[in-house]
């Protein structure tokens, strides 16, 4: 596989970028920082990745950058047949209820420009023949819930935006995968207490991976993430209401 890895320097991203390079996947890197990007290179290098992994500048709250990032992996991998998007920006509804600034980079992070970063790739991937598309939501789209109220509106935007390419260009080639993570132990979650079903960073990175070549559209993770989702889904309003879920 030819993959576009963007935010694959930290957590569930470089577990996954380290899972494609085991077994000898051509993989270019996108991010902000470039000590971090070329760090993770020789990282993924090392651990079996084919070729020299290429890096790009890339920043989710520059739209500006999608194109050229995105054009330059094509020139160094010779052309890709996956995309994949981990990078985000998440922050505690009640800084975010005090800073409107902060409120606006985070919504325009995580779903207009993800959105648009993901509109430039669709259009790329499909003027081949096709490709995979795979895109970290979250579960926290699932249901408006009081501790991630704008974070999880950005969530559930972007999961309907996934659900809809999946419908209109599936046909034509385009495999669109929809990661719904719970809560991971990763350096975005760090100092808040885990739930007895937290996942690794390494455990959903296998289970990503999976669905990326089965091409599966939704894919919860960890797996007991459906079932929790399930059961909030279908609560009265007048609980959901009562409950700091």
């Amino acid at each position: 596989m030819k993959a576009v890895l963007f935010g694959a320097t930290k957590g569930m991203g470089r577990a996954l970028a380290r899972l494609m390079a085991a077994r000898g996947d051509r993989l270019c890197l996108l991010g902000r920082s470039a000590e971090d990007l070329e760090r993770s290179a020789r990282d993924l290098e090392i651990r079996g990745a084919q070729g020299p992994v290429a890096t790009a500048f890339c920043d989710l709250l520059q739209p500006e950058s999608f194109a050229p990032a995105l054009e330059k992996a094509e020139r160094e991998l010779e052309g890709f047949d996956a995309v994949v998007v981990t990078a985000g920006v998440m922050a505690p509804q009640e800084e975010m209820e005090n800073d409107p600034q902060l409120a606006a980079r985070l919504l325009a992070a995580d779903f207009t420009n993800t959105v648009l970063f993901c509109e430039e790739s669709r259009r790329r991937l499909l003027e081949k023949t096709g490709g995979t598309l795979c895109v970290f939501s979250s579960v926290a789209g699932e249901r408006g819930r009081k501790p991630v109220i704008l974070y999880g509106a950005a969530k559930a935007g972007l999961s309907q935006y996934l659900e809809g390419l999946d419908h209109k260009f599936r046909s034509r080639g385009l495999r669109t995968v929809c990661v719904k993570p719970g809560f991971v132990k990763t350096g975005m979650t760090a100092g808040l207490k885990p739930p007895p079903f937290a996942g690794e960073p390494e455990a959903v990175a296998r289970r990503v991976l999976r669905a990326i070549d089965r091409g599966r559209p939704v894919v919860y993770a960890p797996a007991a993430w459906r079932g929790v989702m399930f059961v909030i889904r279908n609560l009265p309003r007048l609980v959901m209401r009562r409950i700091e879920f």
